[in-house]
């Protein structure tokens, strides 16, 4: 890309702020709006990255207002009334969707491209720590804050390779070209685009077919897609206890460690201890260790490159922890996922009282999976619901929290607002573990919770 200025429309999504990190890091100028101050914006500000929090045209700096010198970045998110997308549409600037730059900055390289309804951000981050650790040079625009590297960005001028987070979102993983790509899962989702479910799984079938004729895909056992794959590239399966191409098995979990074996075609790598030990990461980890085996990362380089992984942040994250309770943050805001944190939960802190607390993000997606929801949710002890997190989206009727919290079974549930949480928690001490989980604005919560379990705990040895 041959632009000096670059300005993001909605800097502070994740994707968006590891690609204003990425031009920021080649010497360009970035500026750009949210409207939200987050972490994660101030953060952006402290590297030199100039942000405002109103939808002001005159709050973009002189400088990019050069059409022939700007490039305006823009996530699906932003609304087609927004005034400062329409000044930049209305004077001729270029403006292109996240994705086709993304696609654009990484035609040039290997792409490691990792797509899937849930799984993606952490097998795409274990697999570029894999690499990375395995000697193997590496970029990586990840959907998640790492715990190795303190970002959402690795860059690696001369690597060969970059890992992408591949979005089903808007179809935006259409605009790549892998060269290894890996699904995860390919349960429906995102049917407000969409439609149907059948178009939702021909869009990641439509995805296998931009992989690279020389490279591979590697497919979750027992998907059920049909790949379109050019003639000479390969296609292989992972599974957990189960046969496949690629494949865990053995797995021990004992004394809060997860040990399990690796088999990869004509070899066999023991004793893989699991960084983050959470189930769900075993089968995370066997598909990052598949594509970094075919990258070339040998048997001793994917032992040490997995026990030293540290996690991402709202990824099963340990937030609190002393001998009385545990407090653990998650991104779960889809069904599926959500059912398998919990499971992973009841799992790892068997015996122990689980309250869940869970804000559900999207009208359309409570409205289309309310059911599974209230299912996944009423294997906790406790259930604090919240209200529905909006994001994009304008209100339906008669769809609220309420939709799932009326087929919610736990022997305890409780409906309340963002802002009488803190309150209610404060009067409760009936739990052993207290986990979060959505994609929406709760992780704004999550200090006041440490705080609370701070003072509460203070005497208590962590």
């Amino acid at each position: 890309m041959t632009y000096q200025h670059y300005y993001f429309i909605g800097i502070g999504g994740i994707g968006m702020s590891a690609l204003a990190r990425y031009f920021h890091a080649k010497g360009c100028d970035v500026a750009g709006y949210d409207r939200t101050k987050t972490p994660l914006t101030e953060q952006l500000a402290q590297e030199g990255i100039v942000i405002h929090y109103y939808d002001d045209v005159k709050a973009i700096p002189f400088l990019f207002l050069d059409k022939t010198t700007t490039l305006v970045v823009f996530t699906p998110a932003i609304p087609a009334e927004h005034s400062e997308k329409c000044f930049f549409e209305q004077h001729g600037f270029t403006l292109m969707k996240r994705a086709a730059v993304l696609g654009e900055i990484t035609r040039s390289q290997k792409g490691v491209c990792i797509a899937g309804t849930h799984g993606k951000t952490t097998t795409s981050t274990m697999t570029a720590h894999l690499l990375h650790q395995s000697g193997i040079d590496c970029s990586a625009f990840l959907g998640g804050i790492s715990k190795n590297y303190d970002s959402n960005l690795m860059l690696s001028p001369d690597s060969d390779y970059v890992v992408i987070e591949a979005d089903e979102f808007d179809r935006s993983f259409h605009h790549l070209s892998p060269y290894l790509a890996a699904i995860t899962a390919a349960d429906p989702d995102h049917l407000d685009i969409y439609g149907t479910p059948a178009a939702f799984r021909e869009s990641f079938e439509h995805f296998t077919s931009l992989i690279q004729p020389n490279g591979a895909l590697v497919m979750k056992k027992g998907l059920p897609l049909t790949p379109r794959l050019q003639s000479s590239a390969r296609l292989y399966t992972y599974a957990v206890e189960e046969e496949a191409d690629f494949f865990a098995d053995n797995i021990r979990i004992d004394n809060g460690e997860i040990w399990f074996d690796f088999h990869a075609p004509g070899e066999v790598i023991p004793d893989i201890l699991l960084g983050v030990p959470v189930p769900i990461n075993i089968e995370n980890g066997t598909a990052a260790m598949s594509l970094a085996w075919l990258a070339g990362a040998k048997a001793e380089e994917l032992r040490a490159g997995m026990a030293s992984y540290a996690g991402i942040r709202r990824r099963f994250d340990i937030l609190f922890k002393n001998e009385k309770v545990v407090f653990i943050d998650d991104y779960a805001h889809h069904p599926t996922e959500l059912n398998a944190s919990i499971r992973s939960l009841k799992k790892v802190y068997k015996g122990r009282t689980v309250c869940g607390i869970f804000q559900p993000h999207l009208y359309t997606r409570t409205r289309d999976f309310a059911d599974e929801f209230a299912k996944a949710l009423s294997q906790l002890d406790e259930v604090i619901l919240l209200d529905i997190y909006p994001a994009r989206e304008l209100p339906i009727e008669g769809v609220s929290s309420q939709v799932i919290f009326d087929q919610i079974t736990a022997p305890h549930k409780t409906l309340c607002s963002k802002e009488e949480l803190l309150p209610l928690l404060e009067k409760k001490d009936s739990f052993d573990v207290l986990a979060t989980f959505g994609a929406g604005n709760i992780d704004q919560l999550l200090p006041g919770i440490q705080q609370m379990l701070q003072r509460r705990y203070k005497h208590v040895e962590c």
